[in-house]
């Protein structure tokens, strides 16, 4: 376990007190291109200025604003959605509603293939899915942003909720209702969806069945994040680009693999066991009047 998880902090590694890092770190800046100059994750007032995490197997991005840097997601993206030498731009936050009109969420980013009088001729949706953390990262990154130079090599082992990522509610409670939602209208009209995400949280989720390019209805397009030293600073980098169907993907990571059935047969005769030495009365059960 790392001796604390802050990783970045409004974009700057936790010890890198360049005068540029303690200008955004001041003024609470987002340097990936939020919609905003500052950093809004959380609270706008008071943002949890924190875009990646330390974990034991490397380096977790939790702030979806993280993945713009450099827009190369939207550069792979459109490898993905166009013809080499189409035009293309982007839009974010784009609401999409279903049938009836209800809304069905926002897509994070639409890039928008545009002819030369700039009518639209295509389009693909990308969704960008940052990891939940369990615990509680706000205490960390308070108590470090009281003296960063200080608090850089801070010890938060010892400290409770130690903040650590929950790769499985980013799956089953964020990344699966989107693709249902959102990329189940995708797929009805015939346009195709990416999705940009962590090396890590991609290595968590069950096995994909790969298809090639021309056959995939999803790219899942899979980043670290690398330290420059000429920098100072993490640069986020292409791992690779895995290319699946979106029926096969969806049911894949929606369905949960069964274990032995006798392991769920003992947990219900112990709880069996323990309600019947706890309650002197049988428990309630309906009976059937002998038919003769």
């Amino acid at each position: 376990m790392p001796r604390h998880p802050l990783t970045e902090i409004f974009g700057f590694p936790f010890n890198n007190f360049s005068a540029e890092a303690i200008r955004f770190r001041r003024n609470r800046l987002c340097p990936f291109g939020n919609k905003v100059p500052n950093c809004t994750k959380d609270k706008a007032r008071n943002p949890l200025g924190v875009c990646s995490i330390f974990q034991a197997r490397g380096i977790v991005i939790t702030c979806p604003i993280r993945f713009r840097e450099n827009w190369i997601i939207a550069e792979d993206a459109a490898k993905f959605f166009f013809p080499k030498e189409t035009r293309w731009t982007t839009l974010t936050e784009v609401r999409l509603e279903d049938k009836s009109g209800k809304s069905a969420g926002n897509i994070d980013v639409v890039l928008v293939a545009y002819d030369e009088l700039g009518h639209v001729t295509d389009f693909g949706a990308l969704e960008v899915q940052a990891v939940y953390i369990s615990g509680n990262i706000r205490d960390t990154f308070e108590y470090y942003m009281q003296d960063p130079m200080r608090r850089a090599n801070m010890d938060w082992t010892k400290r409770a909720n130690y903040p650590k990522p929950d790769y499985l509610s980013s799956s089953r409670k964020r990344l699966a209702p989107q693709l249902i939602f959102k990329g189940g209208i995708i797929k009805t009209w015939h346009k195709k969806t990416a999705v940009a995400l962590n090396r890590g949280f991609y290595d968590t989720l069950p096995a994909l069945d790969i298809v090639a390019k021309s056959q995939a209805d999803i790219a899942w397009m899979i980043y670290d994040l690398a330290y420059t030293k000429k920098t100072g600073k993490f640069q986020l980098t292409r791992h690779k680009i895995v290319y699946t169907k979106f029926e096969e993907s969806l049911l894949r990571i929606t369905r949960s693999e069964a274990g032995d059935i006798r392991n769920f047969i003992d947990l219900l005769q112990d709880k069996i066991d323990k309600k019947l030495e706890t309650n002197t009365n049988p428990p309630d059960t309906e009976t059937i009047d002998a038919p003769f």
